[in-house]
């Protein structure tokens, strides 16, 4: 009997820590009392768990056979145990319980990791009319460009960002073999895409000017530059994103949108397709 209170008493102090473990996050509570209710809801029922096993499993019993002095007219009219039965029944479901609010509770702290990506992954910070710029913030006009030279740019106000880094690279128009729909995406043979590989989201940092391919020097994916940076080796499966881009009124080179697809690796989303311009 005292151990069975001993197990219920445990699971009680567990599920109440339980439950106030919720409440004080729920309304904000310090770290500390989070910690100290935590604390408490595992010890209770670590607790009832010992005392379990220690005192009420029952260890094997030898039996000597001996002969029968129960007379056959006062059968038993009462089933040994069954109180104790009843009891582990009860105590169980307190166990049950217990462990399925500690577990309710240790969930909760997911919904700190702040809030879900949503669309985060699969946009840039590419707009429509945002100038193309280069590492120093400089806008940057066609003429600017070498024959067959590369540079990294970002969006007019988004130096940095790793999402939008843009490799931008000049070639000669009549070279160009752009999939459909995209012969005005790059003006004066300028040329734009995602610098984030595809394969891995490692960054596309080398340029094979003769071969006119883009190289990931984390897998060796290379990219056709002028069939629109198609994977021609290594494990890329996609091509890089083209950004399309015309020459505004000034001159200079400016985005018509963001990248049409997602950037990165395929595991982040194949489905979603950002809206252009938005």
């Amino acid at each position: 009997m005292t151990a069975s209170r001993g197990v219920a008493l445990a699971l009680a102090i567990s599920i109440a820590a339980s439950i106030a473990l919720v409440a004080v996050y729920v309304a904000n509570g310090s770290v500390e009392l989070q910690g100290i209710t935590l604390a408490l809801a595992l010890g209770g029922l670590g607790t009832a768990v010992v005392i379990w096993a220690v005192a009420l499993i029952d260890a094997p019993i030898e039996v000597e056979e001996r002969h029968s002095f129960a007379r056959p007219d006062r059968p038993d009219v009462t089933a040994p145990g069954s109180e104790e039965v009843t009891r582990r029944r009860f105590l169980a479901r307190m166990l049950a319980g217990a462990a399925g609010l500690l577990a309710a509770a240790l969930v909760l702290p997911a919904f700190s990791l702040g809030p879900q990506p949503g669309t985060d992954l699969f946009r840039t910070a590419w707009r429509r009319g945002l100038r193309l710029v280069d590492a120093d913030n400089r806008s940057l006009r066609p003429d600017d460009l070498v024959l067959d030279s590369v540079r990294t740019v970002f969006p007019e106000g988004f130096v940095g960002r790793a999402d939008s880094q843009t490799l931008l690279i000049k070639v000669k128009p009549s070279d160009l073999a752009l999939p459909d729909g995209r012969d005005d995406w790059a003006p004066e043979g300028c040329v734009a895409y995602s610098k984030v590989c595809t394969h891995a989201g490692c960054p596309v940092g080398l340029y094979r000017a003769r071969e006119h391919q883009l190289l990931c020097p984390c897998h060796q994916s290379t990219f056709d530059v002028l069939r629109g940076a198609v994977p021609v080796f290594g494990p890329a499966a996609r091509p890089l994103p083209q950004l399309p881009i015309e020459v505004d009124a000034e001159g200079y080179l400016v985005a018509l949108g963001d990248f049409p697809d997602p950037i990165g690796p395929g595991f982040w989303d194949m489905t979603h397709t950002p809206k252009d311009g938005s």
